[in-house]
């Protein structure tokens, strides 16, 4: 008997297949630059999500075309769900002049705003007012966007969150704020930074609705955001969401995890959102074991693909040097 699911109307079959799809070109991208960053062939630092896939893939899936993302320092997931180009990620990571920001932001600066990606960020909880104030921006022209707001566990602790959360609650701002929660704030793990069980529960003290899901739960994680967005279209406010998922990797490229135990990786590993995905759309009949692979494949050679192009484009001329930069 086939599984009975509720899914919000606007995801059709053939969006779950191309979510799955998304997942795999989050995972291979992540993956690849680990491997250029192990050798030396891309410079400065980088935050991998390898094991969030579901978190930013499910909460964007249920955004309209108008509305906008703002991401954090790990956010290379953010961009492609938001419907980045992977051939200029890979070339802005690899510093050349075809990339996002022609070569010069890096890892952690990469913005698309002709897909409504208003920026990842290298400060911990720095775009969190500056999704606020977008969100503010829709509110006051009347533009009818909501703004999807990402941060990890470690943001909820600064000033910045609480002063944003106060502020969009008492304007009723279009905004859904979403703490992906990976367990560890650099090298400190959440319950030693925190005195609570659910992040999620200081939504009470601004006035908003808050909810912790398995991060790792494509539907539940589309139904919640679903829920939260129509809310704040609605006019009805903003709301907080705790997505509970892990980061394979290390902190940064510098971090040898030695603060947490190999036991404790494999079971998040066994908890893989793109396994448990696949698993439930080829329950649905949405996909064959077949169909799933090829897609798979798709994905990794769209990644092989972008690393072609960075390697063939150009590095910035030196003449290049001053130009976009504001004194």
């Amino acid at each position: 008997m086939q599984k009975q699911i509720t899914l919000p109307e606007q995801i059709s079959h053939e969006k779950l297949a191309d979510l799955y799809k998304q997942m795999w070109l989050v995972r291979y991208f992540d993956e690849k630059v680990d491997q250029f960053f192990a050798k030396g062939l891309i410079h400065g630092t980088t935050h991998l999500c390898v094991g969030q896939e579901a978190s930013a893939v499910g909460s964007i899936a249920v955004l309209e075309d108008k509305d906008k993302i703002v991401s954090t320092h790990r956010g290379h997931g953010h961009c492609i769900a938001k419907g980045a180009e992977v051939n200029k990620m890979m070339a802005e990571l690899f510093g050349r002049e075809t990339g996002y920001c022609k070569g010069k932001g890096g890892s952690m600066h990469i913005a698309d705003l002709e897909k409504g990606n208003l920026g990842a960020n290298g400060i911990v909880g720095g775009g969190i007012p500056l999704a606020t104030g977008a969100a503010l921006t829709s509110k006051m022209k009347q533009e009818g966007f909501v703004v999807l707001c990402f941060f990890g566990d470690g943001a909820t602790n600064e000033g910045s969150f609480h002063e944003a959360l106060n502020l969009a609650s008492i304007w009723d701002l279009p905004v859904v704020f979403i703490c992906e929660n990976n367990q560890y704030g650099m090298s400190g793990p959440v319950k030693e930074m925190i005195n609570i069980e659910d992040i999620s529960t200081r939504a009470e003290s601004y006035g908003m609705p808050g909810k912790t899901v398995d991060g790792n739960d494509m539907v539940e994680i589309m139904n919640t955001v679903d829920e939260a967005v129509s809310r704040a279209r609605a006019g009805e406010g903003p709301s907080l969401i705790e997505m509970k998922t892990y980061r394979w990797k290390g902190h940064s490229k510098s971090d040898a995890k030695k603060y947490r135990t190999r036991e404790e990786e494999t079971e998040w590993r066994q908890k893989d959102g793109i396994k448990r995905f696949k698993s439930l759309l080829i329950e649905l009949n949405v996909l064959t074991e077949e169909q799933a692979a090829s897609l798979q494949e798709e994905a990794k050679q769209e990644i092989e693909a972008s690393v072609e192009f960075a390697k063939n484009s150009k590095e910035p001329s030196i003449d290049t040097l001053l130009e976009d930069v504001y004194a």
